[in-house]
Formats: C-alpha cells, structure tokens, sequence
C-alpha cells in the first residue's frame, strides 16, 4: 500500500532534537510491530529511504526525517510524503 500525504516539519525539544513529521490517521499503518513500529519505505523532499514510522505515547504516527533526507528544510515548512507500507 502507498500513501501520500503533505505535512508540517517540527523538531523534537531539546538539544539534539530529530525533525519529524506527524502521519495522518488516514495514511497511519493499520498494525504496528514492537515498539510501535512499521517498517517504510519513505519519500520526502525528492529522497527515498527505508525507515520505520512508530506510534507515540501519545497516539499519534510519526516519522523521523534525518538531516540527510531534510536538506535545508526545518520546523515549519511543508514537506510532501510518500509511504509505502512493506
């Protein structure tokens, strides 16, 4: 299944804090596997990498865009995305 979506970047606080984005219910894996994790294959600003989405204390979905994938993007700019579930 393959799922796009458009979202905003926003940064974990603190320092050393990782840049995600939140997957909407809509386009959230359907199951989950330890540690609330689903294995991807994710797209975002024109780069493609294998990662996993996990699921927060807090319900929601996220992904995690590494500086390698974000380029010059940051908290607060919109970002297109395409998952693909395995």
């Amino acid at each position: 299944m393959r799922v796009r979506f458009r979202a905003t970047l926003w940064r974990y606080p603190g320092k050393g804090g990782w840049h995600f984005v939140t997957v909407p219910p809509r386009c959230a894996p359907s199951h989950h596997q330890a540690w609330g994790r689903a294995p991807v294959t994710a797209t975002a600003n024109e780069r493609t990498w294998k990662t996993s989405t996990w699921r927060g204390k807090d319900g929601r979905v996220l992904l995690a865009l590494p500086t390698s994938v974000r380029g010059t993007l940051q908290k607060g700019d919109r970002v297109w995305v395409t998952l693909e579930f395995a």
